[in-house]
């Protein structure tokens, strides 16, 4: 018999839950799909269930087993992609910072403002089977009750075992500052056509030396860092109900393949899956 396609193996499940603040849930299972460089908003927690995924995360290369607890912190570049041929499943939740601050704040954690995690690959079995409970409750029960607990109390435990203090951050350049109007601008004109020339002039810098800072401070060149952006807004949109076509245009993205190509990389999952799923418990 012939192997079985990647089409046909790799499968995904998104939804948002509106009890817990709209986190967004993921379950999939991933062979040939690979994440480009991007960071979240919020945090992604989740737990391996079969295989190997390996991701690019502060400098180094991580590799995350079947039963392994993988932590990315906001604002974090990191990739994604199959650590063996078989690929990996896995299940991803993506709450907000301040989820994470009220459970730190239930737990009695005062050292820092976001709990911090040391170690993005985890290995604790008794708490990875908590988080897939956690994560296979939220999915099936009806009963909200249930769905708050769990989740509040696995990231409790989860801050408690592992959260540390935050290191300090390096000292900033004189260029900081010039990085930051930058992000600005794209962030407010993020549906524009923006050229490199522009922007270094907007922020008084030349080209070349604009790249270096950017990606030295923020991980991505500011090509990527507008797609991402870009990808946010398309998800608010979608989270609305507009229309996949109307969301591309409203986000300055060529047409809707343009959109579908660039989100599935960053997001996991479709324009339309995202869409679908959000409708659930809203």
């Amino acid at each position: 018999m012939g192997r079985q396609s990647s089409a046909e193996v790799e499968a995904v499940k998104f939804w948002r839950d509106s009890a817990l603040s709209n986190t967004e849930m993921l379950c999939a299972k991933y062979i040939t799909h690979s994440f480009s460089r991007h960071t979240h908003e919020g945090y992604a927690i989740g737990v391996i269930e079969s295989g190997v995924e390996a991701f690019t995360y502060r400098g180094a290369i991580h590799q995350a087993p079947a039963g392994s607890i993988v932590i990315i912190h906001p604002g974090e570049v990191h990739t994604g992609h199959a650590g063996i041929p078989e690929g990996w499943s896995y299940r991803m939740l993506y709450p907000d910072a301040a989820l994470l601050q009220q459970a730190a704040a239930e737990v009695n954690i005062h050292t820092c403002s976001l709990p911090f995690f040391s170690q993005p690959v985890i290995q604790d079995k008794f708490l990875a089977q908590q988080l897939q409970g956690m994560h296979r409750a939220i999915e099936s029960s009806d009963v909200q009750l249930e769905r708050e607990s769990r989740f509040l109390w696995t990231l409790a435990q989860l801050i408690a075992r592992y959260a540390d203090d935050r290191p300090l951050p390096a000292p900033l350049s004189q260029e900081h500052a010039a990085v930051e109007n930058a992000k600005n601008y794209l962030e407010m004109h993020f549906a524009e056509s923006v050229s490199l020339n522009h922007l270094a002039q907007r922020v008084n810098l030349k080209p070349l030396r604009l790249l270096r800072v950017f990606q030295r401070e923020v991980g991505l060149p500011p090509h990527a860092f507008l797609i991402q952006i870009r990808v946010v807004h398309a998800k608010r949109l979608l989270a609305m109900g507009e229309p996949i076509a109307q969301v591309a245009f409203d986000t300055g993205f060529t047409d809707q393949s343009h959109l579908n190509r660039h989100f599935k990389r960053l997001v996991g999952v479709t324009p339309g899956q995202y869409a679908a799923g959000c409708l659930r418990r809203l």
